[in-house]
């Protein structure tokens, strides 16, 4: 029990999270990749239901790696444009011994902003984060019943998904000792 017990501690100290984010780093750009970890700052969050029976939430979050959001004016209004990253969904325990299903879409915070202030944006920015959930993780949801909880910013516990993008120059070459690895 106590090494379980200092395990846990461990995974939630937020001094090692940061010793292993980079270390990642360090790693991936050994193989040619840039990692960034996208930490979702809480917004507001979607109750709704998956195949018509699973309830679920979709916790709509930012940060500012995202691209901010842009309006291109269009003949009879505006289109925009809210780049997102979706993390792949999660299930997890309720205290009640139930599971729920978890998706995250991370927006930036300028996204957040403008929902805020508008009625209209927060509906485009719910009906977006509803359309990626559906069109990238292959389940239909009821949009139809479809609420904001009030008072709830988060559900589950957050999780930083990785965005990854090659370094230019791709993978260092591994250096040549004169022996064939054959």
């Amino acid at each position: 029990r106590a090494l379980f017990a200092e395990y846990a501690a461990e995974l939630t100290d937020p001094e090692q999270r940061r010793l292993y984010e980079e270390e990642v780093a360090a790693l991936e750009r050994e193989r040619g990749v840039e990692v960034r970890f996208v930490h979702p700052t809480p917004g507001f969050v979607l109750r709704t239901s998956q195949e018509g029976s699973r309830r679920c939430y979709i916790n709509v979050c930012s940060n500012p790696l995202m691209g901010e959001p842009r309006a291109r004016a269009e003949r009879g209004g505006q289109r925009w444009e809210l780049p997102y990253s979706l993390a792949p969904g999660r299930e997890e325990l309720r205290p009640a011994g139930r599971r729920r299903l978890l998706y995250d879409v991370v927006f930036h915070p300028a996204a957040l902003r403008l929902a805020a202030r508008s009625a209209r944006f927060r509906r485009l920015l719910r009906d977006t984060a509803l359309e990626a959930v559906e069109s990238h993780c292959g389940v239909r949801l009821d949009r139809n019943n479809a609420t904001v909880l009030r008072g709830v910013s988060y559900k589950g516990v957050p999780q930083a998904p990785v965005i990854r993008s090659p370094l230019p120059g791709g993978a260092p070459k591994p250096p040549d000792d004169g022996e064939s690895p054959l």
